[in-house]
């Protein structure tokens, strides 16, 4: 019976985790994501005007379609990322 509540216990800590883990690597993406878009894209735009990209400035460029692409980034990241978690802690699928 002690054997049994001691696996629990075991399951339970390895659970929460990889909870905290998954939760981490979200609040990472949540501020590279905020970041880019709304700060290179709004807030420092104006310190990005000097620098020009494809014909314009890098704070329009953000604005317009490096949000996008760091967005897409993110998800391919997040996904690899997962993926390793989830093998690390057994609960890959197969």
């Amino acid at each position: 019976m002690a054997d049994h509540s001691t696996n629990s216990a075991q399951t339970a800590e390895a659970g929460k985790g990889y909870w905290q883990a998954n939760l981490r690597l979200i609040y990472i993406s949540l501020v590279i994501w905020a970041l880019v878009s709304f700060g290179f894209g709004i807030l420092l735009r104006p310190l990005l005007s000097s620098v020009a990209v494809g014909g314009t400035d890098l704070g329009f460029w953000f604005a317009q379609q490096g949000s996008i692409l760091v967005f897409l980034a993110l998800i391919f990241f997040y996904a690899w990322r997962m993926n390793k978690l989830d093998a690390e802690y057994g609960v890959d699928e197969e």
